[in-house]
């Protein structure tokens, strides 16, 4: 499938999932806006993106601030004068329990994981309707299932996404807009060790039926598909690649 001419944005590009899907959108010929905090693995993202598709844009944004929000809709026009798809894919990965510390960590999930995708989501909404474009929401298996009271933070925010994601479906429907979320399972990239799990991926203890965990391309390649016109009868609908980890009994 190709992308070519197609304008897509990338929040949580500068690693793991975005990191993936960005390039992934570059290989198939679309102009792409990859957004994170770091910006020098920002910059080795483009590096591999400019290998399929010229000048990607970087844009060093804390999501967290509604200023930096509107700078990446703004640059992206700026740059393109489009945009056709938008991937709200920056994410963390916190641990917390009610018996210290819930409700700080409970704030700083909430703030990137939901409120930041609702916010960019607005500001680019105008600009998805122009295009009558499409927009993925990177969700998690952690919107059904709580595997750990420690997760239960986590798992509320991708519930809150799963919930906004058929909402903004059912608004923007009728401007043949299409809005939808990937849920992955367990999948190799730095969330764990970014949120102090340290340990091989076969020991963090998610077991799935295939008895494996996802590949960050494996998403990326479900997000083609989702924002491509093979795909254009579907909305509102939240896409599960987890290996069968919700099947999995305890």
């Amino acid at each position: 499938m190709s992308f070519n001419g197609k304008v897509v944005v990338v929040t949580g590009g500068s690693s793991g999932l975005g990191a993936a899907i960005a390039i992934a959108f570059a290989k198939e010929g679309a102009h792409v806006a990859i957004v994170g905090r770091n910006e020098e693995r920002l910059r080795e993202i483009a590096k591999k993106c400019n290998d399929y598709s010229k000048n990607p844009l970087v844009i060093k944004a804390d999501l967290n601030k509604d200023d930096d929000a509107e700078k990446v809709i703004t640059d992206t026009i700026n740059k393109f004068t489009k945009l056709d798809v938008l991937i709200n894919c920056a994410g963390i990965l916190r641990r917390c329990t009610l018996e210290g510390g819930f409700m700080r960590t409970f704030d700083e999930i909430m703030r990137i994981n939901l409120r930041a995708a609702v916010v960019i989501t607005e500001l680019a909404t105008p600009y998805i309707i122009a295009s009558k474009g499409n927009i993925i929401n990177i969700s998690s298996v952690g919107s059904t299932e709580i595997p750990n009271a420690e997760y239960t933070a986590n798992c509320v925010s991708k519930a809150g996404l799963d919930h906004f994601t058929r909402g903004a479906a059912i608004e923007l429907s009728k401007y043949g807009v299409r809005v939808n979320a990937i849920s992955p399972g367990p999948v190799k990239t730095k969330i764990f060790a970014n949120a102090g799990i340290h340990l091989p991926y076969e020991e963090i203890g998610f077991r799935t039926l295939l008895n494996r965990w996802g590949e960050p391309e494996e998403i990326a390649d479900l997000a083609l598909f989702m924002a491509s016109d093979k795909a254009k009868s579907v909305t509102g609908s939240i896409y599960t690649s987890d290996n069968g980890y919700l099947l999995v009994k305890y």
